[in-house]
């Protein structure tokens, strides 16, 4: 009988064990599950771009639509800078006082009932759920009453501009914003989009430009790192209720977002993993200056004049890939209206002419678009700013309608079925090339609804190093 027993309790004992491994071999499956869904889910920095769903697209059919946008074919020349800064990005800090001017052209003239709103977004550009009243202090929907009709030029036009924050509207906390301006009160009338930013900074941004660790892009990318000091914020968990973007000369289209600290310190958050960060350092920018019609500067071939018309040819442009680095000061892709001519205002003064532009090579790009590029696009790539191939001329061709005024500009390939605006081929990359990043960081406080815009700092890769 006692034999029996320990016979029993032996084989109770057994089967215990062996429970106890089987269950151990479960949690050991379940931890090894969590850790790879962990490492799924795990995202690493993107480009805005890459972001979109690819569309597929047949022959001039690519058409980026961004909060950028002009609706109407009339509507040239806009332009929405800090009142007192016009080749800065449209950044203020709230109840600071800064105010930003906007100006746009209607080329039909006359007047017209253009009415403006302004509408939150977050971080990724989709509308905040909050209601206008949250986030406007004054009406939700306004005239513009500011015009001036043109005064000399050949193309007659009026003139509006708007200056915000004002007494009838005004942003009642930090984020992103759209500037939506649209005919006879009619919100589903837009004729211009316009994206602007409002900062409170509650966070503090230091950071600097570096050469990339990797070998293979060392000499032709520029890398961002930064840290980021929190303790004004209410953060719990920072790797969910912060979120950080980077721009690259003010662009949106290659923009770095979904960036993770590296390390976190206290209230202080690290952003310098190896591989993050990096951009294509591009090269300095092209450049024509359009100034006056009356003369030939350097970057014009020739100027006619033909039925109260203006036609400029712009000297051919090629490839820059395989050209080695020059320094040239340049303004980051932006334009200014501006006129040679003393005593003349840009506003009302300037003209407009048809520039035709002209990118050289012996045979067109195979399955690729060429587009011309900068705020002079609204950094979009459209039919209207792309370049077709003429096989007379062994170039590219196309023109824009432009404004008196001094221009930066690239050129770029998009293939079918991408939204990324491919410089490679064109402009090549130069670590030296003189660059500027905007760091913008947001806060999502615990059961908030909308992104706030608490940090914004601008880094210059020649003086940030």
């Amino acid at each position: 009988m006692k034999y029996l027993s320990c016979l029993k309790l032996s084989g109770v004992a057994t089967r215990t064990t062996a429970l106890k491994h089987v269950w151990l071999k479960v949690w050991l499956w379940v931890f090894l599950l969590t850790i790879c869904i962990f490492l799924l889910n795990a995202k690493p920095p993107v480009h805005a771009r890459q972001l979109a769903n690819p569309v597929p697209t047949t022959d001039s059919s690519i058409n980026w639509i961004t909060p950028d946008h002009v609706y109407a074919p009339y509507i040239k020349t806009v332009h929405l800078y800090p009142s007192d800064m016009p080749l800065n990005y449209p950044l203020i800090t709230l109840n600071s006082g800064q105010t930003l001017t906007l100006g746009f052209d209607d080329l039909e003239g006359g007047v017209k009932d253009y009415y403006y709103t302004i509408v939150l977004c977050n971080a990724d550009w989709k509308p905040a759920n909050l209601n206008p009243f949250e986030y406007i202090k004054g009406f939700s929907e306004n005239r513009i009453t500011q015009y001036h009709f043109s005064t000399f030029p050949l193309q007659h036009y009026t003139h509006y501009t708007l200056t915000l924050p004002n007494s009838n509207c005004a942003p009642a906390r930090p984020g992103n914003y759209i500037l939506k301006v649209y005919l006879n009160d009619d919100p589903s009338q837009p004729v211009l989009t316009r994206r602007f930013l409002v900062v409170n900074q509650a966070a503090q941004i230091a950071g600097k430009i570096e050469q990339p660790i990797n070998p293979k892009i060392f000499q032709t990318y520029q890398k961002v790192n930064f840290q980021v000091d929190t303790r004004g914020l209410n953060v719990n968990n920072p790797f969910d209720q912060i979120k950080v973007w980077i721009l690259q000369n003010y662009r949106w289209d290659n923009a770095i977002h979904d960036i993770r600290p590296t390390f976190v310190r206290g209230s202080v958050l690290e952003y310098n993993a190896e591989n993050d960060c990096e951009f294509p350092a591009m090269k300095e920018w092209r450049w024509i200056d359009l100034r006056s019609f009356r003369l030939e500067t350097e970057r014009v071939e020739r100027i006619d004049e033909n039925n109260n018309q203006i036609v400029v040819y712009a000297r051919p442009d090629a490839s820059r890939a395989n050209q080695r680095y020059q320094q040239r000061r340049d303004i980051d892709g932006r334009y200014t209206t501006e006129m040679l001519e003393s005593g003349y205002n840009p506003d009302v003064d300037g003209d407009y002419a048809t520039v035709h532009f002209s990118y050289v090579t012996p045979e067109p790009f195979a399955n690729a678009h060429l587009y011309i590029f900068g705020e002079l696009t609204n950094y979009e790539c459209n039919p209207s700013n792309e370049l077709h191939y003429n096989p007379a001329t062994r170039a590219y061709e196309g023109s824009l309608f432009l404004k008196e005024g001094y221009y930066d500009y690239i050129y770029g390939l998009v293939t079918p079925g991408s939204h990324q605006l491919n410089t490679e081929p064109t402009e090549g990359n130069w670590w030296e090339t003189e660059n500027t990043y905007t760091i913008l960081v947001y806060y999502r406080p615990i059961g908030g609804r909308a992104d706030e815009l608490v940090g914004a700092t601008v880094l210059n890769s020649i003086t940030n190093r």
